[in-house]
């Protein structure tokens, strides 16, 4: 199963991209990362792994990747794998492992006018709509904040999307707008609450359709604590499990 994961900015997706890769390896499960955030350095830590090289540079680097995929001719579908892919075909340079868990990175805003993040988006586009998974494989994908992935239509080649709501008025508004994006790219929409007490827990499930909650994940100074210093999140965290069990149900 591949598998979405939004949200506004600082919400807490890569963290919760993080915990739930690190539960699913622990059930036995083979997990692919992809990590399509390109101006977020910190999932390659929270999983406790090395960053491993842009994937975009496998195919020349961002210019050759809008050339291919951003301007087609005319007629053409853009296309730069020509062919279904695994994880095992992808060469060793841009992946890193750990166990069960492989973490593929699309690429990242390194230098100064480099131009937009387009290319990267639609590369992953491409790749999660020719990757195919084994049995008792995940994809998780951890995006961009906001919903500019949508515009490039990285969530076609995904079964589900799960978005992160945090407690804010920005979260909720945007909830409104991913379900109503989610709904017309024909893709199930699920939300994780995440960073709540009892308090806001009672407000968001008020304030959002909370037949689509899957999962409320409590503040935890843990996660604060190890994004802060630099350290894996190998720790169980309340609901997570339960968001696990869920994506164990829809599999």
């Amino acid at each position: 199963m591949k598998i979405l994961i939004c949200g506004k900015g600082g919400c807490g997706k890569s963290s919760i991209t993080a915990l739930l890769a690190i539960e699913l390896e622990k059930r036995g499960y083979k997990v692919i990362v992809v990590d399509n955030d390109e101006s977020n350095f910190g999932l390659h830590i929270q999983l406790g792994m090395e960053l491993p090289k842009d994937f975009v540079l496998h195919f020349g680097g961002k210019k050759m990747v809008a050339e291919k995929l951003l301007k087609p001719k005319e007629g053409e579908r853009s296309n730069v794998f020509g062919k279904g892919i695994r994880a095992s075909g992808i060469p060793e340079d841009y992946m890193s492992k750990k166990g069960g868990i492989s973490l593929l990175a699309i690429g990242k805003i390194r230098d100064f006018g480099e131009g937009c993040a387009c290319p990267f988006n639609a590369l992953s586009a491409d790749f999660l709509r020719m990757l195919e998974l084994n049995k008792g494989e995940f994809a998780l994908v951890d995006t961009d904040a906001g919903v500019e992935h949508f515009g490039r239509g990285v969530e076609a080649g995904c079964n589900l999307i799960l978005m992160v709501i945090d407690p804010s008025q920005e979260s909720i508004r945007l909830a409104e707008k991913v379900s109503k994006i989610s709904e017309s790219a024909g893709k199930p929409l699920y939300y994780v609450l995440n960073k709540i007490d009892e308090e806001t827990a009672r407000f968001l499930l008020d304030s959002v359709d909370r037949n689509k909650v899957v999962s409320v994940i409590p503040e935890d100074k843990r996660v604060f604590k190890n994004c802060l210093v630099g350290e894996a999140l190998d720790f169980e965290l309340k609901g997570i499990g339960e968001l696990a069990d869920f994506l164990e149900r829809k599999t």
